[in-house]
């Protein structure tokens, strides 16, 4: 059995802190926000030595897949501004295999890593 991984960069596997599922009401459109709040391979972004291939990688039993993301985006906080608070990395998946094939990735990476769902709560006043 293979451990679920997710990689920015081949052989450097990153730790997820929290996964977002979005669906835009008018369109249907089904996103994804996975949120790292430390990257293990944060030197590779920095460097021009080792490009960023534009594909996170989610290996697991199944196989490989390698998604472009839409955007990356690097929130930085701390006295200075310069500290890393966490990265956003945000995609859409259109296509509705797509969409249960990330879905089984991500049960399989939420077993292994001990993570849980946890429904948003509405409060609905009528």
């Amino acid at each position: 059995m293979t451990l679920p991984t997710i990689e920015f960069f081949e052989g450097i596997p990153e730790d997820l802190s929290g996964v977002s599922l979005r669906r835009d009401r008018t369109t249907g459109a089904q996103f994804v926000v996975m949120t790292f709040e430390q990257l293990k391979s944060i030197e590779r972004f920095q460097s021009f030595t080792n490009r960023f291939n534009k594909a996170l990688c989610l290996t697991d039993e199944e196989g490989r897949i390698e998604i472009e993301p839409d955007s990356i985006k690097f929130i930085f906080g701390g006295d200075e501004g310069d500290e890393l608070k966490r990265v956003e990395c945000r995609f859409e998946l259109v296509r509705e295999e797509h969409w249960a094939r990330f879905m089984r990735f991500m049960n399989r990476y939420a077993e292994a890593n001990g993570m849980e769902y946890q429904g948003k709560e509405t409060n609905r006043e009528n």
